[in-house]
C-alpha cells in the first residue's frame, strides 16, 4: 500500500507478520491513513495466502484500530480452557467471527481497552486473569504485556519479539515492501 503504513506494521505487527505471535494490533491516526479500509483489503488478499488478516476492528477517537493475526491460532487460542473461561465470564460468544464483532461491540461501549482482548492477542490466559484480578497491579514483570505467570517464558518471548521488530524495520527501512518480505513466495 504505501511506505508509512510499512513502517508502522513493522513496528507494531512484525511478531505477527513474521508468524512467532498469533496477532498484533495498531492504532492508525485517520487523518494520516484516510484511505486505510480500502487499502487493507490488498494486504488481506495478498497476505491471506500466508494465514494472515488484517481487519479494521473499529474507527473511533481519531483512529483506525488494526488487527492483524492468523485466524487458525486465534481459534486455537481462544479455544484453551483458560481463555474460555474468561471469555465465558465476559459474555463472549462462539465463534471467531462472533467473538471479533463482540470485542469491536466491547471496544466502542467502554472508555478503556477490555481487558480480555490480551487473550485475542495471544497473551497467556494466566497473566490476563491476573491483570483482570490485579487492576494491572502487581505484576511480576512488565513488557508486551504484564506477566503474572511463567516470567522467564515471558521474557524470552519479549526478547523475540523485539528482535523480529527490530529486524522487519531494519529491512522495511532499507525499502523492502512488507509484502516482499512477508507475501511473495
Amino acid at each position: 500500500m504505501n511506505e508509512k503504513l510499512d513502517r508502522i506494521l513493522a513496528a507494531h505487527c512484525a511478531p505477527a507478520l513474521a508468524g512467532i505471535k498469533t496477532a498484533n494490533m495498531v492504532a492508525c491516526p485517520c487523518h494520516e491513513f484516510p484511505g486505510l479500509p480500502a487499502g487493507i483489503r490488498e494486504y488481506d488478499r495478498a497476505f491471506g495466502k500466508k494465514g494472515l488478516r488484517f481487519e479494521i476492528l473499529c474507527a473511533n477517537r481519531g483512529r483506525f484500530l488494526l488487527l492483524v493475526y492468523r485466524p487458525g491460532r486465534l481459534e486455537a487460542d481462544l479455544r484453551e480452557p483458560a481463555a474460555q473461561e474468561i471469555l465465558r465470564a465476559c459474555g463472549y460468544p462462539e465463534g471467531l467471527r462472533e467473538r471479533l464483532a463482540f470485542l469491536r461491540q466491547r471496544i466502542l461501549q467502554n472508555e478503556d481497552f477490555p481487558h480480555e482482548i490480551g487473550l485475542f492477542l495471544g497473551y497467556p490466559p494466566c497473566d490476563v486473569k491476573g491483570f483482570m484480578e490485579q487492576g494491572g497491579k502487581g505484576s511480576k514483570l512488565s513488557g508486551c504485556w504484564k506477566v503474572y505467570g511463567d516470567t522467564g517464558a515471558a521474557r524470552r518471548l519479549f526478547e523475540r519479539f523485539q528482535r523480529c521488530s527490530h529486524a522487519t524495520c531494519q529491512r522495511v527501512e532499507s525499502g523492502i515492501p512488507l509484502m516482499q518480505l512477508f507475501a511473495v513466495s
